[in-house]
């Protein structure tokens, strides 16, 4: 930036001199200090009653004695087993789009868009039909996936 013939540096701004906007910070409420602070008498706690107590207040769902909603949905309740295995599942009838004698494996399934990631294990289910012979290379196979394929002339191999 020129001025008055000479340049003039453009200012940096430092880290120490960063500060939030106009309005975001403001002073927490103390509570208790008397009725000039306008937060006196009973602290902004109400009159009485359950959550006016120290330790007041209820547990997590708990609906005033009502039967609460996590035990009038008995569907919402129980296991989850987080060790499942969860497989990339392509149907025996998907497989037709690849030409005979042709090799398939989890990276040609990825390449059609058969599946969608390599993350998973990829395991072949049995609906649908196949006619022409592959070579099939997947996790696990379906008995009547394996079935549909050594029928055809294919073979299976298991990774």
């Amino acid at each position: 930036m020129l001025v008055q013939g000479k340049l003039k540096k453009k200012r940096q701004m430092k880290q120490n001199e960063l500060k939030p906007p106009v309005g975001a910070k403001r002073a927490r409420k103390l509570v208790g200090r008397g009725n000039g602070s306008g937060h006196g008498t009973y602290s902004g706690r109400g009159c009485k009653g359950q959550n006016a107590r120290s330790g007041g207040g209820v547990r997590l769902g708990f609906e005033g004695g009502q039967l609460p909603l996590i035990k009038r949905l008995p569907r919402k309740r129980g296991f989850t087993n987080t060790f499942k295995t969860e497989y990339s599942v392509v149907n025996v009838g998907k497989l037709a789009i690849f030409p005979p004698d042709t090799e398939v494996t989890p990276e040609e399934l990825l390449r059609a868009r058969l599946i969608s990631t390599t993350d998973r294990p990829t395991k072949i289910l049995g609906a649908g039909d196949i006619k022409h012979p592959l070579t099939v290379t997947a996790n696990k196979f379906s008995s009547s996936a394996e079935k549909k394929i050594l029928a055809a002339g294919g073979k299976i191999e298991k990774v």
